[in-house]
C-alpha cells in the first residue's frame, strides 16, 4: 500500500458515479476524502499546496461496489456444470444430492478458517478488478451456527483486506433437508433464532430472502421482513427470478433497499419499487450462466426512474464469476443497458442498494474510494472484457493497487 495524507491526480477524465464530467479534472484527496475537484485548465499551483503527485491522465471512477455476492462457501460445482452440459438435468443432479445442497453440505463441514481461506482468493479477484465495497450473503449454512459462521467469515474478510464489507443474513435461501415438508418451522428458526443472534452479535447489516416457488412464499418472506424490522436490520430480496410472485412489491412495501434478479418483474412491481425508492439489482452473470431468455423490464425501470444496480452475484452454482467489469459488458450486451447506465449501476446505484448512498460517487466531501483506469473513455470498461486496465485502486485515500 502507498499512503500519503494529501494527494493530487491531474488531468483525469472523471466519471462521478452518474456521468462523465465535461472536461479533464484535477482531483485532490486529503486524509481519505475528496477535498477538491477543478477543471484542469482552472487549477492553480496554490491548490496543490502540500500534496504529492499521485497520478495523471486516464479515467477516474468511484471504486466499484459489488452489491450482491455469495463469496463465502466451501467446495465447488464444476462437476455439475459439466454434467449439465452432458445432458443431465438439474432435477436429476439435485435428486442425487447436488445443487445448492451440495454447497450447503460442504460449507457445514468446513471450519471457519477453511471458509476464510477458500473465500480470500475470490475477494482478491474482486479487488483486483476495482471493487472497494462488497456485500457478502450467508445462505449456505441453513443452521443457526453455520449461518453465523459464514457471517463471521464475511466480517473477517473486511478486516483482512482493504475493502468495505456489508454482511447480509440469507437464512431463507433454501429449505434444508432436515426441514423437508416443514418450511414454516424453518422460517420460525430464521425469525426467532437466526435474526436475533445475527443482529445481537453485530454480524449482519441486512436480511435477504429467496421469494420463489422453489424458495419461500410471499407470506413466509413477510414474516422474515417483520422480524428483520423488529431487530433494526435492512431488507433485501431475491425476487422475480423464475416467476412473478409479487416478491419485489412486497419487499418495497417493507422499505427494502433492493430487489434483485427481477427478470419476471411486472409494471405493478416496478411502480411499487419506484414509490419506495427500492433499487433494482440486475445480475447478468446468473442470466448468462443459466442461459435465461426472460429479460428484466429495463424500459419500465427507466420509465419509472427506478435506479438500476449491476452486481456479480458471485456464487458457486449460477454465477461463478469474480470479475465485476465483465458484468458491465454483460449488462450492456444481454440487458441492453448503456455503458453509462452499467457503470452507474456498479457505483452510485450499487451503493444505494446497500444503504450507503455516500459511497459510489466522486464529489467534494466524499470518501476517497477511487479507481484510476488505463483507458480513454469510461465506455471502454463495458466494451472490452480485459484485465490489466486498473492502474490504481484507492481505498479510503490509500493506494492499495498500482501498476
Amino acid at each position: 500500500m502507498h499512503s500519503n495524507s494529501k494527494q493530487l491526480w491531474r488531468d483525469v477524465q472523471v466519471f462521478d458515479g452518474q456521468a462523465l464530467l465535461d472536461e479533464a479534472m484535477t482531483v485532490r484527496v486529503d486524509d481519505g476524502r475528496v477535498v477538491g475537484m477543478w477543471p484542469s485548465r482552472a487549477f492553480t499551483e496554490a491548490d496543490a499546496q502540500g500534496a504529492v503527485e499521485a497520478g495523471q491522465g486516464g479515467v477516474m471512477t468511484p471504486g466499484l461496489v459489488d452489491c450482491h455476492t455469495h463469496l463465502v462457501y466451501a467446495g465447488d460445482r464444476a462437476g455439475e456444470f459439466e454434467q449439465r452440459l452432458e445432458g443431465v438435468s438439474y432435477a436429476e443432479i439435485a435428486k442425487a444430492g447436488g445443487g445448492i445442497l451440495s454447497t450447503v453440505r460442504a460449507t457445514r463441514e468446513a471450519s471457519e478458517e477453511a471458509l476464510l481461506a477458500a473465500s480470500l482468493p475470490r475477494l482478491d479477484a474482486l479487488l483486483a478488478d476495482g471493487v472497494t465495497t462488497v456485500e457478502i450473503k450467508s445462505g449456505y449454512g441453513l443452521t443457526l451456527s453455520d449461518e453465523l459462521k459464514m457471517l463471521r467469515v464475511a466480517r473477517r474478510l473486511g478486516e483482512l483486506r482493504p475493502v468495505r464489507v456489508t454482511a447480509t443474513l440469507l437464512g431463507a435461501h433454501a429449505l434444508p433437508p432436515e426441514y423437508a415438508g416443514r418450511a414454516d418451522d424453518y422460517v420460525s428458526l430464521v425469525c426467532d433464532e437466526m435474526i436475533p443472534a445475527a443482529a445481537g452479535e453485530g454480524l449482519a447489516d441486512a436480511v435477504d430472502v429467496f421469494c420463489e416457488g422453489i424458495g419461500f412464499s410471499p407470506a413466509q418472506c413477510e414474516r422474515i421482513y417483520q422480524a428483520a424490522q423488529a431487530h433494526g436490520l435492512a431488507i433485501k430480496a431475491h425476487a422475480e427470478q423464475l416467476s412473478n410472485l409479487g416478491g419485489s412489491a412486497l419487499a418495497a412495501r417493507y422499505g427494502a433497499l433492493s430487489a434483485d434478479h427481477i427478470e419476471y418483474l411486472d409494471e405493478a412491481g416496478v411502480r411499487a419499487m419506484a414509490e419506495a425508492g427500492t433499487v433494482a439489482v440486475l445480475l447478468p452473470g446468473a442470466f448468462h450462466v443459466l442461459r435465461e431468455t426472460q429479460l428484466p423490464p429495463i424500459d419500465l425501470l427507466r420509465q419509472y426512474q427506478v435506479p438500476m444496480a449491476v452486481a456479480s452475484d458471485a456464487n458457486p452454482g449460477t454465477s461463478p464469476i469474480c470479475m465485476p467489469s465483465l458484468m458491465a459488458n454483460l449488462a450492456c450486451t444481454l440487458f441492453r443497458l448503456t455503458p453509462r447506465e452499467a457503470l452507474a449501476g456498479m457505483t452510485a446505484h450499487a451503493a444505494r442498494a446497500l444503504g450507503l448512498p455516500e459511497l459510489g460517487r466522486i464529489a467534494v466531501g466524499a470518501a476517497a474510494d477511487l479507481c484510476l483506469w488505463d483507458i480513454q473513455h469510461p465506455a471502454e470498461l463495458a466494451y472490452a472484457v480485459q484485465s490489466g486496465r486498473l492502474r490504481q485502486r484507492i481505498f479510503n485515500g490509500v493506494i492499495t493497487h498500482a501498476l
